[in-house]
């Protein structure tokens, strides 16, 4: 019997099947592969197995996060979609994963999180429209913190902040890992024949969103446009791994709702959600104490001020006299 694989993923629009580029990695894979995954789309980190995503659930082997740890755990139940990969094709595999990662994953990193006009505009409207209530009052700025410190450890800069400068040297980069991609790329369908690998799956995760999601500044989509051959890469996954992804509207609103296929029973859905909303709530009230926002006084009167309050009111006598 095959084994039970749950892979919960952020949500998709723009007709990609995720917003998310890691996400996107670990569904291409599964879908190259071969892998018998049920896929959870949600819009709340909180509800996945490992509280982020993507995050892929086993019935043997627990819980795992990120696109690496994914892969391997896949590749460990025999779904391997590196398979017939020669040793060399192993190697430059390794070689332009780590490329992307250094790259061009800052760049988007920068261009999706930390742009004003792009954060504001399109990936903070997003998240804010998507994840359950009161969640999105303070998971997208949460985020957003994690991504600059992701981005930090990636260029090694511990005060990096937005700026043009920044983004000028990000995006040279990246430009310069998009070019290298065109040429290895070619005129081949995948960038190892006529079977996608892992490479595909991280190459089409990157460039899918950098070419679908509307963002007013796109200096990254303007460069990837003309590489043609990348771009009908990125499509012919879409049509042929996700064809029902590409009939979603661009910039339509997705439910916040999990899809029927949710691991949760329907009685314990309610419950969970409100055990969701009290812990925000919570936390939203404990952080309003902490700094300061709200803050809560208690009067407490002695028997001495009572005293006094008894002596300065008229007595029953006084007004009789």
């Amino acid at each position: 019997m095959a084994p039970a694989f749950d892979l919960f993923c952020w949500k998709g629009n723009w007709g990609l099947p995720s917003v998310d580029a890691d996400c996107l990695v670990v569904l291409a894979y599964a879908r190259f592969a071969g892998a018998p995954v049920k896929i959870h789309k949600i819009a709340n980190p909180w509800r996945s197995p490992t509280g982020s995503l993507p995050a892929l659930k086993t019935s043997e082997d627990g819980s795992f996060s990120s696109p690496s740890k994914i892969i391997i755990q896949l590749r460990k139940q025999k779904y391997n979609a590196d398979y017939d990969l020669s040793a060399k094709e192993g190697a430059d595999t390794l070689a332009f994963i780590s490329l992307l990662e250094e790259k061009l994953m800052p760049a988007l990193i920068y261009a999706l999180w930390i742009d004003p006009k792009n954060y504001a505009e399109v990936t903070r409207k997003w998240h804010g429209e998507n994840i359950p209530f009161p969640l999105n009052f303070f998971l997208p700025s949460r985020m957003q913190g994690q991504q600059l410190e992701r981005l930090r450890l990636i260029s090694g800069k511990h005060g990096l902040e937005a700026s043009e400068e920044v983004e000028k040297e990000l995006n040279r980069d990246a430009l310069e890992c998009m070019n290298l991609l065109s040429q290895r790329l070619g005129s081949n369908k995948f960038f190892f024949g006529d079977s996608p690998s892992s490479l595909d799956a991280y190459v089409f995760g990157h460039l899918a969103l950098i070419l679908k999601m509307k963002l007013p500044n796109s200096r990254l989509q303007q460069h990837l446009k003309p590489l043609e051959n990348l771009t009908k890469f990125c499509s012919n996954i879409l049509s042929l791994y996700f064809p029902d992804d590409c009939n979603e509207g661009i910039g339509r609103k997705v439910s916040s709702q999990p899809e029927s296929g949710d691991v949760d029973n329907e009685p314990h859905k309610r419950w969970k959600q409100l055990v969701s909303v009290l812990v925000a709530l919570g936390a939203m009230m404990s952080y309003a104490l902490l700094t300061g926002i709200v803050s809560i006084e208690h009067v407490q009167q002695t028997e001495e001020m009572r005293g006094q309050q008894r002596l300065m009111a008229p007595s029953h006598e006084d007004e009789e006299d």
